[in-house]
Formats: structure tokens, sequence, C-alpha cells
């Protein structure tokens, strides 16, 4: 990792709420957005127009001149990353050599979708959120054509995550679980949360500068006991927590006790 200052911190492990959070170490680093990271030490992130993957074996970037600036990216799927240019209704899936696989204009396609949100789906499919009828759609960009659609969603989209089994959405009033058929199977009414992170089917939420976690069989949301620190960007891979703060990645272990 590009970093300027390098150093491991040893602290007491904070507990909440049966939920074990040990600060691991500090990386300085300089990142416009971060996108993700891997279980490898491979982080993704995004500048300007480009697209950057760095791991351990160097670094790799991709951009496309005629679509611009990178929206939203994608990264739960290495082998099929989505990159989204809402400027230009379109979606580019990438091999884990960002390599294009596929380029979906959707100004092109009939009925004309007006898509606000792109995230990871199963096999050859992403979900989007077409704001046009307020609802999600698991859309197979190889055949280019509709596999699912749910019912139209009230309230307004703040973030949408998925899994290949899930997909997790956050309005303004409520957090939305759908899976791969589109049937809606939760729905819970929340206040405040304004981003999360969803990871082996537990929900990390922040709201103002603390993230609570959510199990999937529990409406309680559980505040993590982290310390006094700025939250810009958050991730969860697995049992790690990466917490971005413009200048400095925390990372933290996540280990149930």
């Amino acid at each position: 990792m590009r970093s300027i200052l390098t150093y491991i911190i040893l602290l007491n492990t904070f507990f909440s709420l049966g939920q074990q959070v040990s600060l691991v170490s500090q990386n300085s680093m300089k990142a416009d957005r971060l996108i993700g990271f891997d279980n490898f030490g491979t982080y993704y992130e995004i500048k300007d127009a480009e697209f950057f993957k760095t791991s351990s074996t160097g670094e790799l970037n991709y951009s496309n001149v005629q679509l611009g600036k990178i929206s939203s990216a994608n990264v739960f799927n290495p082998l099929k990353i989505s990159l989204f240019y809402e400027n230009f209704n379109t979606v580019i899936v990438l091999d884990n050599r960002l390599a294009e696989i596929t380029l979906v204009k959707f100004n092109n396609l009939s009925p004309f979708r007006l898509v606000t949100y792109v995230s990871a789906g199963y096999d050859n499919t992403i979900w989007i959120y077409d704001q046009n009828t307020q609802q999600m759609e698991l859309f197979d960009f190889i055949n280019l054509k509709t596999r699912v659609t749910t019912l139209p969603i009230s309230g307004e989209l703040i973030e949408l995550t998925s899994n290949f089994n899930f997909c997790y959405v956050l309005t303004t009033e409520d957090i939305l679980v759908y899976n791969y058929f589109g049937n809606l199977i939760s729905k819970q009414p929340h206040q405040g949360f304004t981003a999360f992170e969803e990871n082996n089917g537990v929900l990390y939420l922040k709201k103002e500068n603390k993230i609570y976690t959510k199990d999937p069989n529990s409406y309680e949301y559980n505040a993590l006991e982290l310390p006094e620190l700025l939250i810009n960007q958050f991730f969860v891979t697995d049992e790690t927590l990466y917490i971005y703060d413009g200048v400095i990645l925390h990372q933290f272990q996540l280990k149930a006790n």
C-alpha cells in the first residue's frame, strides 16, 4: 500500500455487545475515493476518471476517456467488477486484470431505464435501480435482458449493496432486503443511517460518526465501541473493518466472543 507512514499500535480490545473490536494497524494514505478491499491486501480506488487496483504484485488502472468520471464501482466479485458512469447511463464490467468484459449503454436499450445505482449480482448479472420506475432489476449484462424486477420502492435511495444471494437497499425510510428472485424478504424502518456495508449477512451501518451492526436474525442495532476518529468511509471484509478518515486508514479486527 502506498503510504508515507506505517505503524502498528497495540491497544486494549474494545467490546460491544458480544463483538470484539481491536485496532490492528494504521496506514497513512492519500485516496480520492476508496472502493473496497479483499482478503489478500488488494484495494481498489477511484481517482478522477481512473479506476485503480493495487496489490502486492503491483498496480493496474482503467479509464474510459469518452465516458469520463466514474460515478461508482462495485468490487464484490473481483472477476466481474462493475463501473457505473451515471452521466452516460452506462455500466462497464471488467475482469480481474481490468480488461473490459462488456459495456452496457442503457440509453440504447428498450425499455429506457434511468439508472442511478448499480451493484453486483450472481452469474452474469448486476442489480440496477431505475429512477423512472423506482424499481430494482436484476439485469443480465451479457444477454442484455432483465431476469427479475421488484415492486416499486418508496422513499429516496441512499445506498445499494449486494452479494450473490441478496440485495440490500438503504432508503431514507427503510432497510430492504431482496432475494435473487426479486422477492422482498425483509423491511425494517430506521432513523438516520447514511451508509452501510454487508458482510456474511451482518449489516454495518453508519449514523453520524458511529458504526452499528445488525444481525440478520435480529431487529436490534448494536453500536461498535470504537476510539474517537472521523469516519469518512468504512469497509468490512470478513473479520476486518477498515475506516478511512481522509488521511489515515485504520484497520480493526472484528471477532465474535
